[in-house]
């Protein structure tokens, strides 16, 4: 990680933070004799390999230790990693790496995880940009970097075959990984509210970044539509030169304004015939026509920005856009320009619990039963 502590500082933070009973190895083995191990490292469902955070930290702790330590990367970053399958293997010193194995299995597993979320859902949209909005949802800095950086490789991965992926994200601690300088973005819902109008909030955003793009959140008051086009219609040259967007982010208490069940499905048909026929579960049908960002309620902001001539003006659209949900959206084939989303961040956190095993001690293979699959060569 970034602006780790220098060394006592370093090995304090490892002696709190790991656990105790892999401090209590070390001792056993400084007392009757170093050997050198080989650990294979390794999660349970398929992921996309995100080791570099793991592996920036591991070489920091060796050089600081002045040990010698051996990666043996089976999987490079950004590729797909089967169930079981180990990611790598880490031969060193049993003295040096024993109590290192709690806190690299804490760099590994939620990472690798979130990886191939991202991954799978630009493949699902691949004509569609992604904003990293993770940030808010992460407990704490060293999470937060976890997943941007697994957002990155995710999107980096999708990219390869031919998609968008992500382009960005909402703050400048982590807009490296994306190969920004500053994060992006324009208002929160609290702007809106201190100015007293939607409208009044974009004037006040222009005013003070006159030379930024203008995005304007539209569902503070309920009037995506109505409060849209009145920012367009304010900002004629920004909406005709392509420099405006409206970000749709209806909570799931309602439907977007002008919506009721039966339009939303009305919408649809005329779109995107028969999708409603391809969705029986309850989620995707309220992804598809149901309150908050549905594939209805894009569709239908996309008609009112195009039928009175915005058809410039893209749109921007977040709320729970993760994996399912942009399979859906494609499916529907929803007007989406961008998509902001933080749900890349894993639902499930016991699937992203990395696992170390010692599969030889001083160059003898040995493993513990029912984790022979772990020896090179085995299958």
């Amino acid at each position: 990680m970034d602006n780790l502590p220098p060394a006592p500082a370093l090995e304090a933070d490892i002696a709190a933070r790991t656990d105790v009973y892999f401090k209590r190895t070390k001792a056993i083995v400084q007392r009757f004799g170093d050997a050198r191990v080989t650990y294979a490292i390794f999660l349970r469902r398929p992921v996309v390999s995100a080791p570099r955070l793991m592996l920036d930290w591991l070489n920091t702790v060796a050089a600081e230790r002045g040990t010698a330590i051996e990666v043996e990367l089976m999987h490079k970053e950004g590729t797909w990693v089967g169930a079981g399958d180990p990611i790598l293997y880490v031969t060193g010193s049993f003295a040096h790496l024993a109590d290192l194995e709690t806190l690299l299995l804490q760099k590994l597993g939620s990472a690798c995880v979130a990886a191939h979320n991202a991954y799978q859902m630009c493949l699902e949209l691949p004509h569609i940009a992604f904003l990293a909005m993770e940030a808010r949802h992460c407990a704490g800095a060293e999470m937060q970097e976890l997943m941007a950086y697994a957002a990155s490789v995710g999107g980096n991965a999708a990219k390869e075959e031919g998609a968008q992926g992500f382009i960005g994200n909402a703050n400048d601690a982590t807009a490296h990984y994306y190969g920004a300088n500053r994060g992006g973005g324009t208002m929160p819902h609290a702007l809106i509210g201190y100015a007293g109008s939607t409208l009044r909030a974009a004037e006040m955003f222009h005013e003070t970044f006159p030379d930024e793009n203008l995005t304007v959140l539209t569902d503070y008051f309920g009037q995506e539509v109505t409060d849209g086009l009145a920012v367009c219609r304010r900002f004629p040259e920004l909406a005709a030169a392509g420099r405006m967007a409206v970000r749709l982010d209806t909570h799931g208490g309602r439907f977007l304004e002008g919506l009721d069940p039966a339009s939303s499905y009305a919408v649809i048909e005329r779109h995107t015939p028969g999708a409603i026929r391809r969705y029986r579960s309850e989620s995707e049908l309220r992804h598809l026509v149901g309150t908050g960002v549905s594939a209805a309620a894009i569709w239908r902001m996309r008609d009112a920005l195009d039928e009175v001539g915005f058809d410039k003006v893209r749109i921007v659209a977040s709320s729970g856009f993760g994996v399912s949900k942009c399979r859906v959206m494609a499916e529907a084939r929803a007007p989406i320009d961008v998509i902001g989303t933080g749900s890349f961040i894993p639902d499930s956190w016991g699937e992203t619990y990395a696992t170390a095993d010692i599969v030889a001690y001083d160059g003898v293979p040995r493993v513990k039963v029912g984790r022979e699959f772990l020896l090179r060569g085995k299958s």
